[in-house]
């Protein structure tokens, strides 16, 4: 089973995919923790350009293509290997992230993500997706206090530099999404506390 989380900055993935995963691996699933950009050695070296607040500059079908490389060499030597051998794979972040940050938010055409979609992950598709939505006012708050208490690094802040009406335009767009896929995307209100959050999660996967 592949499942993926999507939302905006600080809405909380990184830390609620810890209890996803224990709560996971104890009903026995075999669990492989990736993320994009990023999730393998080649990803690293694109994601540091990607996240670099010094590229600010970075044109969006650059960055469009950045993110698809980065994607194909994350199918073809993680993720597909992990699923054919059976495991669960939790990613934080896919193909969605990109229709809606470089879509919806940077106005990129959809028709054409949407052809890219079709190259880069044939018949790959997650079988659960995890929206954390919240106010993107909240987020922020919660990304940069994250930053500055030094708990998450200041050299991948490109996308929290970003005014606030680039990330309503990213959340509408997650929205957006979810309500045109109901049935695999599942969305979470991460505006409440971390244990909250949690456990409207699990319900979740108790089904699984």
């Amino acid at each position: 089973m592949f499942i993926t989380l999507e939302g905006i900055e600080g809405s909380g993935k990184t830390t609620q995919l810890r209890h996803m995963v224990d709560f996971l691996k104890n009903k026995g699933h075999d669990c492989v923790i990736t993320r994009e950009p990023g999730g393998t050695e080649i990803g690293k070296k694109i994601r540091a350009v990607l996240l670099d607040p010094d590229n600010s500059d970075l044109d969006p079908l650059a960055e469009l293509l950045l993110y698809a490389a980065d994607r194909i060499q994350h199918i073809q030597s993680k993720i597909m290997p992990s699923l054919r051998q059976g495991k669960m794979v939790l990613c934080d972040r896919f193909s969605d992230a990109t229709t809606v940050y470089q879509g919806f938010a940077r106005g990129l055409d959809l028709e054409l993500i949407n052809r890219l979609h079709e190259i880069v992950l044939g018949d790959l598709k997650p079988d659960i997706t995890i929206l954390f939505d919240l106010p993107p006012e909240v987020g922020l708050k919660r990304a940069w206090k994250q930053i500055n208490s030094g708990d998450r690094t200041d050299m991948e802040t490109r996308f929290e530099k970003e005014a606030v009406e680039f990330h309503e335009k990213v959340r509408a767009g997650y929205l957006a999404l979810a309500q045109l896929e109901p049935e695999r995307f599942r969305v979470i209100d991460a505006s409440g506390d971390e244990n909250q959050v949690k456990s409207d999660i699990m319900n979740i996967l108790s089904f699984l």
